[in-house]
C-alpha cells in the first residue's frame, strides 16, 4: 500500500528538491498579527503557543493562517495581535523548490494520468453462497509497488514542465559593461532533464506494460445488418462468476451527428 506522503518524499528524491527543516520563535509585541517565518514554501508541523507559563499548541485555520509560498504566518482574531511577552515556537519545513501542497497537485495529476481506465477484479463469495466479482479503480492505495518509481518519473516531469513556462519567461541580459547572463540556458537545462525523464518514463511503462504507454486491447463493435444497430458488447466473466452479465458501453465517434436535435420520424421500421 502507497501513501502520498512515500510518494512525495521519491518525488523529492528525483528532483533533488530535500527541502530542510526550520525552528522560529517568534514574539509577540502587542503590535503584530503577521510573522514572516525564516524559510519560505514552508509546511508547519507544530506551532506552540507559550504564555504565562502555559503552553498550548495552535490549530491551523482557527488560530493562525500560513502563507506557504511566502512563508509568513498570520494570527487570527481569536489570537492576533500576538500578545506581549508571549512567545509562539513554530516547527516544520521548508519545500525548497516546491512545497508540499503544491507538489501534491502535480502528484495527483500524475496518479489519474498512470492509472487511468484500469481496474483490479476482486473475487469474493456473497452471502447466498455464490463467486462475485467485483472492479476496484487503480488508485494511489492500491498502486502495485513495482510502479512507484514510474509514478513519482511522471509526477517530477509534470512539476518540471511548470519550472519550464516559469523559465520561459526570463530574457537574458546584456549590459553596457559586456555584461552577459543567457537565462535561457536554465529552460534549455530543464527542457533537456524533462525529455530524459519522459524517455525513462516510457520505457519503463513498456517493459512493465502500465500506465501511459500500456498496450491496450479493445473489441471492435458490430452493426446489425437488419435495423443499423449497434450490436450489444457483454463484459466476458468467469466460468464460475454467477452475476448478472454487464453490459459494455463503449464511447461512439459523433463528429457528423446532425446537430439541429430535430428527432428524425419513424414510419414502419423506416426513418423519413
Amino acid at each position: 500500500m502507497v501513501d502520498q506522503t512515500h510518494m512525495l518524499a521519491r518525488v523529492r528524491s528525483l528532483l533533488g528538491d530535500f527541502g530542510t527543516e526550520f525552528r522560529d520563535v517568534l514574539t509577540g509585541t502587542g503590535d503584530l498579527s503577521e510573522y514572516d517565518l525564516s524559510q519560505t514554501r514552508v509546511t508547519v508541523t507544530k506551532a506552540l503557543l507559550v504564555q504565562e507559563g502555559q503552553s498550548r499548541e495552535l490549530i491551523a485555520g482557527t488560530d493562525y493562517t500560513l502563507l506557504s509560498r511566502e512563508g509568513r504566518l498570520l494570527f487570527r482574531e481569536r489570537l492576533g495581535p500576538l500578545p506581549l511577552g508571549a512567545v509562539v515556537i513554530v516547527e516544520g519545513r521548508s519545500g525548497g523548490m516546491v512545497d508540499d501542497q503544491e507538489l501534491a497537485i502535480h502528484l495527483q495529476d500524475a496518479v489519474l494520468q498512470h492509472c487511468s481506465d484500469r481496474v483490479i477484479t476482486v473475487r469474493y463469495r456473497s452471502a447466498e453462497g455464490f463467486y462475485r466479482y467485483e472492479d476496484e479503480p487503480v488508485t494511489l492505495a492500491t498502486l502495485p509497488e513495482i510502479e512507484e518509481l514510474p509514478l513519482a518519473i511522471l509526477a517530477a516531469v509534470n512539476f518540471l514542465w511548470a519550472v519550464a513556462t516559469d523559465a520561459s519567461m526570463e530574457p537574458n541580459i546584456h549590459t553596457a559593461e559586456g555584461t552577459h547572463i543567457d537565462r535561457g540556458q536554465i529552460y534549455a537545462q530543464v527542457m533537456a532533464q524533462i525529455e530524459n525523464l519522459e524517455a525513462r518514463y516510457r520505457d519503463l511503462c513498456q517493459q512493465l506494460n502500465v500506465g501511459l504507454y500500456r498496450i491496450e486491447m479493445a473489441t471492435l463493435r458490430r452493426v446489425s445488418p437488419y435495423n443499423n444497430r449497434l450490436v450489444p458488447i457483454f463484459t466476458p466473466r468467469e466460468y464460475d462468476d454467477s452475476a448478472y452479465p454487464t453490459r459494455q458501453l463503449p464511447p461512439i465517434d459523433r463528429r457528423n451527428e446532425d446537430p439541429s436535435g430535430i428527432a428524425s420520424p419513424i414510419i414502419s421500421g423506416l426513418t423519413g
